[in-house]
């Protein structure tokens, strides 16, 4: 039995003494321990060495205390096991050395049975859960098909992904095939997931804001529909980043137990979008971890006011930055674990 289970409380809308908090990124850049792992090892060596997942897991767990811990994974395994050689390069971020050029291309994609290709992800589930002995719940993820195809097209990160917006706009037969395909790789893989141990499930759109509010439609919220119908046996977030104007038909229109949101949308503008039969997650900006730790306090307590404590999980409104000092990062869960209602 989990001895900390105000996560699961929160997505449930159980009312809960305060709201759970966790950070994207928490296990990471930050934190001088992880630094030392990644001298040693190389990105993927860390993510297919089940005990390393286990151990890079923890580390937040052990020296900030958030409610939940996130799995020490990537989005672009997906890709990759997809037949996408993927290079993370020091300062420039993933490279995909063989990019979706054509139409023909996308077209021969095939399917892969992802808990076979990506069983190390599985193992380190297994392993990080014995490892954490109950002590928070245990958080999987992917990535969203739309973002998943952004990164296959263009080939690296990109400010617009130009290249492939402007790939699904001249071959959108091809572009439904791919998406569709991920999509069933991205449930599979979710499903995995859980059989081996996750509590909860988060799929990131990270550039689901790229998209107009009829590209979305057309490009991404199918995708997200049909994760959240057929991923069973917990919880599902969404988080699309910087789809605010998507926040109404997320939560109508899908069955995920939480919607989570970026800093550029209000705590009373996404409650009113959102309604209250869905917990929102976030959404302080990372960047505000560099204020005084006096002023994350404060900043924190003022959000929770007004969120309010159920149905909210507190959270940032994207990943932790490297330069985040350790002790910001642990002021920020302490100022939450200390709320209290006025």
């Amino acid at each position: 039995m989990l001895q900390n289970d105000l996560y699961l409380k929160a997505l449930a809308g159980d009312p809960v003494p305060r709201p759970p908090v966790w950070m994207m990124r928490q296990a990471g850049r930050y934190l001088p321990s992880y630094l030392k792992l990644q001298e040693k090892y190389d990105f993927f060596t860390r993510c297919e060495t089940p005990e390393l997942v286990a151990e890079i897991t923890c580390l937040p767990i052990d020296e900030i205390g958030p409610d939940a811990a996130i799995l020490f994974s990537d989005i672009l395994v997906v890709p990759r096991a997809l037949g996408h050689s993927i290079r993370m390069i020091s300062g420039e971020g993933p490279v995909l050395d063989n990019p979706i050029q054509s139409a023909e291309q996308a077209l021969a994609l095939k399917p892969v049975d992802a808990e076979q290709a990506l069983d190390y992800v599985m193992n380190g589930i297994r392993t990080t859960r014995e490892r954490l002995d109950e002590r928070v719940p245990l958080i999987g993820f992917a990535g969203a098909p739309w973002t998943l195809l952004c990164y296959m097209v263009e080939g690296r990160g990109s400010k617009d992904f130009s290249r492939a917006k402007v790939f699904c706009y001249q071959h959108p037969e091809a572009a439904r095939h791919v998406l569709s395909l991920l999509t069933d790789v991205t449930v599979d893989y979710l499903n995995a997931q859980i059989r081996a141990g996750v509590h909860a499930v988060q799929v990131f759109d990270s550039w689901a804001g790229l998209l107009s509010p009829d590209d979305f439609n057309t490009f991404a919220m199918p995708c997200l529909q049909r994760i959240t119908e057929e991923v069973r046996g917990a919880p599902v977030v969404l988080f699309a980043k910087g789809a605010w104007y998507a926040l109404e038909l997320l939560s109508w229109q899908t069955r995920a137990a939480a919607l989570s949101i970026d800093w550029t949308v209000g705590p009373e503008f996404a409650r009113q979008a959102a309604g209250w039969d869905i917990t929102l997650q976030g959404n302080y900006d990372p960047s505000r971890l560099l204020s005084p730790v006096s002023v994350i306090r404060e900043q924190v307590k003022r959000m929770i006011d007004r969120f309010g404590k159920d149905r909210y999980i507190v959270n940032l409104g994207h990943g932790m930055l490297p330069n985040i000092p350790v002790d910001h990062a642990r002021a920020f869960v302490d100022a939450v674990k200390s709320y209290a209602v006025s």
